[in-house]
């Protein structure tokens, strides 16, 4: 079951860290397995964006900001006027999701291999930082039980 579960957080995180690391911990995987898994998957995710051609970077980009494009576009050109490949990199996987802030670096212009490290490593970074916050929450609130 474990495997299954595992399997389910690694797509999770290519699409959405936010999904994936309260999955893996609700299907009590041990949290340090979670973490890895869900920041693997998405650097997967990040990986098939910045592979894949114009087309489905364009078809990804329509989909996800048609029906919230406004808030999406906001977040991102903040971060970018303010922080540059940076901030996109480090706070984008939290704010709008790796793949999509993949998909705009690279239409800003960004340089791949650029783009790929500082993506990667805020991928890291926020799926540690959530699978913290999931697994200290899970620890008071079974403290508040006891």
């Amino acid at each position: 079951m474990e495997t299954w579960g595992l399997l389910a957080v690694l797509g999770m995180g290519a699409v959405e860290l936010w999904v994936a690391v309260p999955a893996g911990l609700a299907l009590q995987i041990h949290p340090i397995a979670t973490g890895i898994t869900a920041a693997v998957g998405g650097m997967l995710g990040i990986m098939v964006v910045a592979l894949t051609g114009d087309r489905l970077r364009t078809w990804f980009l329509q989909r996800r900001t048609g029906t919230f494009g406004s808030r999406y576009s906001r977040h991102v050109s903040h971060l970018w006027s303010r922080y540059g490949v940076v901030g996109l990199g480090l706070l984008a996987p939290l704010l709008v999701g790796a793949p999509l802030g993949t998909a705009l670096g690279m239409t800003l212009g960004v340089p791949t291999g650029r783009l790929l490290f500082w993506m990667s490593l805020g991928v890291a970074l926020c799926s540690a930082g959530l699978t913290l916050a999931g697994t200290l929450g899970l620890i008071g609130i079974q403290a508040l039980g006891h």
